[in-house]
C-alpha cells in the first residue's frame, strides 16, 4: 500500500461486505508505515460500532492434523447454510528471511471460491502467540463486514497459544491418532486452554484408533481444570476429508455459545479480552518506541553481552538505569 486509502470509500465498502475493501483495510492496519497509522486508527474507530456480532473460533493442532481440510469442511458447511465465514490463517514466517508461503488459499480451494467466504493468510512475523500481530484488528474488520463466523488458524502447537485463546470465544485443538503416543507432541498447557479436542482423520483403517484416542483425551480432560468457567471440555472425532462428524463439532460450538451467553460468561470474557488486547498492544508500542529512541545504546549493550564482557542482567540494569 503506497498511500493511505480514501477512508470514507473504504469504510463504505467494508459495510457493504466488499471483499476487496476488506482485504485493503486489513492491509492498512497491518502496515508498519508511519503514514498509515493515523488512517488505520480512524478506520478502527469508525467500524467499532459494527463489531462484536460474530462467533470467534480459534483452531490449533499438531502439524499434519488436517487443520486446513477441517476448516474448509466446516466453512463449506456453514456457507451452504447461508452463513458468512472468514478465515484468518497465519502462516509461519521464516526465521531467516521473515517471509512466508501464505498458501492457505491453495489448501482451501473450494472455500476460497465461495461467495460467502473470505480467507486472509498472514505471516506470523515475530509474534510469539502463533498469530499475526494485527489479527485482532483483522477480526474486528471481518465482523464489521458482516461475517457470522470467524475462524483463526494458528501456526500450530509448539508456540504459545495463549494469544489466540485471548481473542476468540471457543478454542479447538485438532489432533490425529495413530502417530504414536497420543499425548506426545502436545503440551499440557495447550490442552488446558482447549474447549474441545477433535480427533481428525477418523476414517478407513484409522477409525478405531481415532475412537481410542478420543477415549484417552476424554480421560485427560476429566482431570484438568477447564479454562472456561461453567463449561466441561469435550473430545470428539471427525473425518474432515469425508465431511463426517463436522456437524457434531459445530453443534458443540453453538451449544457452548448458547450456554455461556445465558450464564453471562460469554460477554464477560469479551470484555476481559479487550483489556488483554490493550495490555499486549501497550507493551508492543512501548518496546517499539524505546528501541527507536535508544537504538544505539541497546546495540552497545547487546554487543557487550555477545562478547562476554557483561552479564545480561547487568546490561539490562545499565540500559534501564536501575
Amino acid at each position: 500500500m503506497r498511500k493511505p486509502p480514501d477512508l470514507p470509500k473504504l469504510i463504505a465498502g467494508i459495510r457493504a461486505s466488499d471483499r476487496a475493501s476488506l482485504a485493503q483495510a486489513i492491509t492498512l492496519v497491518e502496515s508498519r508505515a508511519p503514514k498509515h497509522r493515523a488512517p488505520a486508527r480512524e478506520l478502527m474507530q469508525a467500524i467499532l460500532p459494527n463489531t462484536g456480532g460474530a462467533l470467534r473460533v480459534g483452531l490449533t493442532g499438531t502439524p499434519g492434523a488436517g487443520k486446513s481440510t477441517f476448516i474448509e469442511a466446516l466453512g463449506m458447511m456453514l456457507c451452504g447454510r447461508g452463513k458468512k465465514v472468514a478465515v484468518l490463517a497465519v502462516d509461519p514466517s521464516s526465521s531467516r528471511t521473515g517471509g512466508s508461503i501464505l498458501g492457505d488459499k491453495t489448501r482451501m480451494e473450494d472455500l476460497a471460491r465461495h461467495e460467502n467466504a473470505f480467507i486472509r493468510p498472514s505471516p506470523s512475523g515475530n509474534s510469539l502467540g502463533g498469530v499475526a500481530a494485527r489479527t485482532r484488528e483483522a477480526l474486528l474488520l471481518c465482523e464489521a463486514a458482516g461475517y457470522d463466523v470467524i475462524l483463526v488458524e494458528t501456526v500450530g502447537v509448539g508456540q504459545s497459544e495463549t494469544a489466540v485463546r485471548t481473542m476468540t470465544d471457543f478454542f479447538l485443538l485438532l489432533q490425529i491418532a495413530g502417530a504414536g503416543d497420543e499425548l506426545q507432541g502436545i503440551k499440557k498447557g495447550v490442552i488446558e486452554l482447549a474447549d474441545a479436542i477433535v480427533v481428525n482423520k477418523a476414517d478407513g483403517d484409522n477409525k478405531m484408533r481415532a475412537k481410542l484416542a478420543k477415549v484417552e483425551y476424554t480421560k485427560v480432560l476429566h482431570f484438568l481444570h477447564p479454562f472456561t468457567p461453567g463449561w466441561k471440555p469435550k473430545a470428539l472425532t471427525c473425518s474432515a476429508l469425508n465431511c463426517e462428524g463436522i456437524e457434531r463439532v459445530w453443534q458443540l460450538i453453538e451449544g457452548f455459545r448458547d450456554q455461556l451467553t445465558e450464564s453471562g460468561v460469554f460477554e464477560a470474557r469479551r470484555r476481559e479480552q479487550n483489556v488483554d488486547w490493550f495490555d499486549s498492544l501497550l507493551q508492543s508500542i512501548v518496546m517499539e518506541r524505546y528501541r527507536a529512541e535508544h537504538g544505539q545504546q541497546i546495540q552497545r549493550m547487546a554487543t557487550a553481552v555477545k562478547d562476554g564482557q557483561m552479564p545480561v542482567s547487568v546490561a539490562l540494569d545499565a540500559l534501564l538505569g536501575d
